[in-house]
């Protein structure tokens, strides 16, 4: 009878287990469908006042009547004292061929078409220019990373390194990346490297102080009676690196990691900008700039902010499938 009550209790543990993480998700996904409401409806509201000016002046030239009926006072006015005056021309706010601030569904419209509606090797096709973009952040991620790993490892285990390197590693992040950014194009012009390494080592500048800082407290978070422990056991250092204080630094690792790819998407981005580059979400940035297209610019914003969550997300999914096999997380 024992038997048989414990392989019928062991299904129904996996039940309970199974719906409690059911309505985890659902109440999960419930908070951030509220969030997501929220601001789209703030969104709608923000772009009729933005957007009123260029409505009333398309209604004008329709031959609408307007209140107030000369310019000089329409400017005076503001946004939302012109669209309380004027209410029923609210509905053309949202559908203007260059807003001020586009509508939510007009982003969305833009984004399926460059995504969807373009073939992936064509100029306007933001997936292509997303690719561009990734490259530049993917080899700048690496770069930084490698090289905040051995600074971290450095500055834990050399006393001179710790006095020296990280205050210098804390002062650079002092500098605008948008005034350090055309000095680092320009020095690596002048020695011939162009296009991919430039935008790559802009990238890597802003992803290795995460690494650094996350690392250095990674490896220093083992207790001293851990470290005691190794002593004890008379554990070389090259032991008590890999066996205690490595395994140790995974969790901070992978948190900075997750800062790091966002501020080497950042860094990629800006290392478009100041080339006037033609390939690239900072290219499309720029090409929406120069011609007043704000509906190009929000989804190429839009766009670089879902590579960059993707890239959490994969970071973080590697990040949970490490710790597990390492036997950190339940």
């Amino acid at each position: 009878m024992s038997d048989l009550s414990a392989s019928v209790a062991v299904p129904s543990m996996r039940r309970s287990h199974l719906q409690v993480k059911l309505l985890e998700w659902l109440r999960s996904g419930l908070a951030i469908l509220t969030v997501v409401i929220c601001l789209v409806g703030v969104w709608y509201l923000a772009v009729m006042p933005m957007n009123i000016h260029t409505a009333l002046t398309d209604a004008e030239r329709a031959g609408a009547v307007i209140q107030p009926e000369t310019a000089a006072a329409r400017r005076d006015l503001g946004g939302v004292g012109l669209l309380l005056n004027n209410f029923d021309h609210a509905g053309a706010t949202f559908n203007q061929d260059r807003p001020r601030l586009p509508s939510p569904h007009q982003v969305v419209e833009e984004l399926w078409d460059t995504t969807v509606g373009k073939r992936i090797t064509s100029k306007r096709s933001l997936v292509y220019h997303g690719w561009i973009t990734l490259s530049a952040t993917l080899l700048g991620f690496g770069i930084g990373t490698v090289a905040g790993i051995l600074l971290a490892i450095g500055i834990v285990h050399n006393r001179a390194m710790d006095m020296s390197v990280m205050p210098w590693a804390i002062a650079s992040q002092t500098i605008p990346i948008l005034a350090i950014a055309p000095m680092i194009i320009v020095v690596l012009n002048s020695i011939g490297m162009q296009g991919l390494v430039p935008k790559a080592m802009i990238s890597a500048y802003l992803s290795f102080f995460p690494v650094v800082v996350g690392m250095v407290a990674g490896l220093r978070s083992p207790e001293v009676s851990q470290l005691d422990l190794m002593h004890t056991y008379s554990a070389s250092r090259n032991q008590v690196f890999w066996r205690l204080r490595l395994p140790a630094s995974m969790p901070f690792l992978f948190t900075s990691l997750k800062v790091g790819i966002a501020a080497s998407l950042i860094g990629a981005i800006v290392g478009e900008l100041p080339t006037g580059a033609v390939e690239g979400l900072g290219a499309r940035l720029l090409a929406g700039s120069y011609y007043g297209q704000t509906i190009q610019i929000w989804s190429a914003l839009f766009g670089a902010a879902i590579l960059a969550a993707s890239m959490v997300a994969i970071i973080g999914w590697i990040q949970k499938l490490t710790l597990s096999r390492m036997g950190m997380l339940r």
